[in-house]
């Protein structure tokens, strides 16, 4: 719970820090790149979350590595984040701080379990009635589940609708259990 509790403290602090100098965007892109590479190469991650290593030399790193590529504001942030030893929640305070730029601009991320691939028409169909049903924009992220056997599961915000053949076949087991046959 306390990751959680850091993580969207930093992320409002920097939605805040961003909305003010009219950065938000530039931050959702840099951020989310930043996010991206820390995820296929950790080691920037481990070397700036070691104890061992002073502070000082952290800093002295990411703002040689970083200036010119990210916004100074974004290299500062980083920064805190090492003095104030938070540093190992960035990849949490970076989702954290996605979910609140999506909430603010009115997009909504829904997970799609189905056990094959859907086609375009298929994603497209469910974009909208998604859309439709929330009023939001629908990012669609797709998961491949065999297990389900057909049908679909979507799960949105705190919100998850299960019409997935296996589902269905459990409930048709379940009222076939309650069934007395004399």
């Amino acid at each position: 719970m306390l990751a959680q509790e850091v993580a969207h403290k930093y992320a409002n602090a920097l939605l805040l820090s961003t909305r003010d100098k009219n950065l938000v965007d530039k931050a959702y892109q840099q951020f989310n790149e930043l996010r991206d590479y820390l995820a296929s190469d950790p080691s920037l991650l481990k070397f700036l979350g070691a104890p061992q290593i002073l502070e000082e030399a952290k800093m002295s790193v990411v703002r040689e590595v970083f200036s010119g590529r990210l916004e100074p504001l974004f290299v500062e942030f980083l920064v805190v984040l090492i003095d104030k030893r938070r540093i190992n929640h960035l990849p949490q305070i970076i989702d954290e701080f996605n979910d609140l730029v999506e909430t603010e601009k009115g997009i909504c991320r829904a997970t799609v379990v189905t056990a094959t691939t859907l086609d375009e028409a298929q994603r497209k169909v469910l974009t909208e009635k998604l859309a439709r049903k929330t009023g939001l924009e629908i990012i669609l992220e797709e998961k491949i589940d065999p297990s389900i056997l057909g049908g679909m599961i979507v799960a949105m915000d705190n919100e998850v609708i299960d019409g997935s053949v296996l589902r269905g076949l459990n409930r048709v087991r379940d009222q076939l259990r309650k069934v007395r046959v004399h």
